[in-house]
């Protein structure tokens, strides 16, 4: 495939802030602002369902611990290979390695502990945070921009990247036919964009057709966006470190979460909607746990 090094975007991203003896990465401050967005939308979701938006920040630290763990542990597993020898390192710092997937269900655990004795579903709960969430993904996945992590194939096309030798795959290392001005796909690039705009689509479903869903129909929503996103983009991806069957778990993992989420949907939607409830007053919000879900 002829290449067009002169239509690449040539970038060696920095990869923090240094201030003082102090260094900032840049991989964890998109984590930290792709969940400040996350927790702006949902106590925007919350409020508007009549729900307290407390619960959202009241929340906070023990989704984020679940989802810590969870992300920690999927990467882990992902590649053993890389800790069989020294297990210690997969607890000790730096968490560079996050798997998203981990995440989601670490962080979904987190809430399901939060709301157990409160006076709102989980599958309402989660409807909340859903449009947050994919907006928050699509943020974080520029720390694999700075981390030079996520990319695909060699491409001609304008927006390929360059990724350095150091940080290449086994297939693609540098070398006479895949020299340093190589391009790639940025993987990162496509899944940003594609949940961000599943992100906006969740919030225009959730408020232009709120007469019609019933609770965890976001959830399903966010199954059957994300499922797809991961499976198509999974065939650009090489040198997997986790497999089944000679097929990408992340792959397998989206078919899944696309069939759950179909059938969800359905299962929900198979007969007639509940009567709705009485309505929220203008500008009140009821107390944390005043709400039956």
């Amino acid at each position: 495939m002829p290449l067009l090094p002169l239509a690449l975007i040539e970038v060696t991203p920095p990869s923090g802030i240094a201030i003082g003896p102090l260094t900032l990465g840049f991989y964890g401050l998109g984590f930290v602002l792709a969940a400040a967005v996350m927790i702006l939308v949902s106590r925007s979701e919350a409020r508007r369902k009549g729900e307290d938006p407390g619960l959202v920040t009241s929340a906070i630290v023990i989704v984020a611990i679940c989802a810590l763990i969870g992300a920690r542990l999927y990467h882990v597993i992902g590649e053993w290979d890389l800790y069989a020898s020294d297990p210690i390192r997969a607890i000790l710092p730096p968490y560079a390695g996050l798997g998203l997937y981990g995440g989601i269900i670490g962080a979904a655990v987190g809430i399901a502990i939060f709301v157990r004795g409160r006076s709102i579903s989980l599958s309402r709960a989660l409807d909340i945070v859903v449009p947050g969430t994919l907006l928050a993904q699509g943020i974080a996945r520029w720390g694999n921009f700075f981390n030079q992590e996520l990319y695909g194939p060699p491409t001609d096309l304008p927006w390929g990247i360059t990724i350095d030798c150091a940080h290449r795959v086994a297939q693609y290392a540098c070398g006479d036919a895949l020299p340093a001005t190589t391009g790639f796909h940025p993987l990162f690039f496509y899944e940003s964009v594609l949940t961000i705009a599943g992100g906006l689509v969740a919030l225009v479903i959730a408020r232009r057709f709120s007469d019609r869903l019933r609770d965890g129909d976001l959830v399903s929503f966010w199954m059957i966006w994300y499922g797809g996103v991961r499976f198509v983009l999974e065939t650009f991806r090489e040198g997997w470190n986790w497999t089944i069957a000679g097929i990408p778990t992340a792959m397998l993992v989206g078919i899944v979460l696309i069939v759950i989420g179909v059938v969800t949907a359905w299962w929900r939607h198979r007969g007639p909607a509940a009567a709705p409830g009485p309505p929220v007053p203008a500008g009140s919000i009821p107390q944390a746990g005043s709400r039956s879900g």
